[in-house]
């Protein structure tokens, strides 16, 4: 689990295959959990001020790989002696999104992403979504789109400063909002083996 608060912008040094390699100040151990760019990764390998990473087949086809070069948004996976100041993120991406317009404010910028229709039904306005990692929240949702306001402080602390519309970005929805709709769809009725797929899905 993570909380959507980036530790720091890595650097990408390689990426070759399923291999990552990152230059970080964090010094994680073999098998640790790291998020990058709001990815859930597996450190292999480690060096003096690098680490690697593997990324399977699968998590190369959901996620925007062109981003994975140059400067890269870096999570460690959280204790449960931290403090959630973030929301619960999984670091399981669901979609990839399109900056479609952006908008600059008196004291904050307005990011607009699409994503595929079939994920709007789990943002939700004033909820909770994270976007290449970082714990952000809606303002609107509209039939394809939704709308996200970024303070200074986010601007100057993560990658968002340098996005520009049309670029794509790792989107994960909030995870209660995914289950309640599936304990609630009318697409499927809801019975205690229904209800037993789903916690053991989380």
């Amino acid at each position: 689990m993570f909380t959507g608060l980036i530790r720091e912008t890595a650097e990408v040094i390689d990426f070759t295959d399923n291999f990552l390699t990152v230059k970080s100040s964090y010094k994680p151990g073999i098998g640790d959990s790291i998020a990058i760019n709001g990815a859930c990764l597996t450190v292999v390998r480690k060096a003096p001020g690098t680490f690697t990473v593997e990324l399977s087949p699968e998590t190369q086809k959901t996620i925007a790989t062109e981003n994975l070069r140059g400067k890269v948004h870096m999570e460690p996976a959280m204790q449960l002696s931290d403090r959630l100041e973030g929301h619960i993120v999984q670091g399981h991406i669901d979609t990839i999104g399109t900056v479609t317009k952006i908008e600059k404010l008196a004291n904050a910028t307005d990011f607009y992403i699409t994503v595929p229709a079939e994920y709007i039904k789990y943002i939700i306005p004033k909820g909770s979504i994270a976007v290449d990692g970082i714990s952000l929240t809606v303002n609107d949702v509209f039939e394809d789109s939704f709308r996200l306001t970024i303070i200074p402080h986010t601007l100057e602390n993560t990658l968002f400063a340098g996005y520009t519309v049309g670029r794509r970005v790792n989107i994960e929805t909030d995870m209660f909002a995914r289950y309640l709709y599936h304990m609630f769809s009318k697409e499927k009725p809801l019975t205690w083996d229904t209800v037993d797929a789903i916690m053991a899905s989380y």
